[in-house]
């Protein structure tokens, strides 16, 4: 079965001299994490994501009317910073991957399968 692994942090973690060497250290880590994922045959695709001021939303209203929004439409204090997609026999799986992936402080992993069609 698919599960997408979703990585949310607050841009804030990786701001300054200090930001800048959690970012470096985290990137290591998941560069590490994707080569054994690779390795393994679990990871299809896998992409970190740019900062979220270049993000756009469509926005589709009751009546179907769209517009488009400057930056993520969802307002958490964390924003979606890189995905996994992994394949894997189950749920306990994939959650033990989840479990490895690395997260600045307040960060979460959000873990969910895919629909087979």
């Amino acid at each position: 079965m698919q599960y997408m692994i979703l990585i949310y942090e607050p841009e804030s973690a990786f701001e300054g001299e200090v930001g800048e060497r959690r970012l470096t250290d985290i990137v290591g880590k998941h560069m590490t994490l994707a080569a054994e994922l690779i390795a393994a045959g679990i990871q299809k695709s896998g992409a970190g994501l740019q900062p979220v001021h270049t993000a756009t939303t469509v926005v589709t209203d009751a009546a179907g009317a769209q517009s488009l929004h400057d930056g993520p439409f969802a307002e958490t204090h964390e924003q979606l910073g890189g995905y996994y997609l992994i394949e894997v026999v189950d749920l306990d799986a994939a959650l033990a991957i989840a479990r490895r992936v690395p997260v600045a402080p307040g960060g979460k992993v959000e873990v969910r399968p895919l629909i087979a069609y």
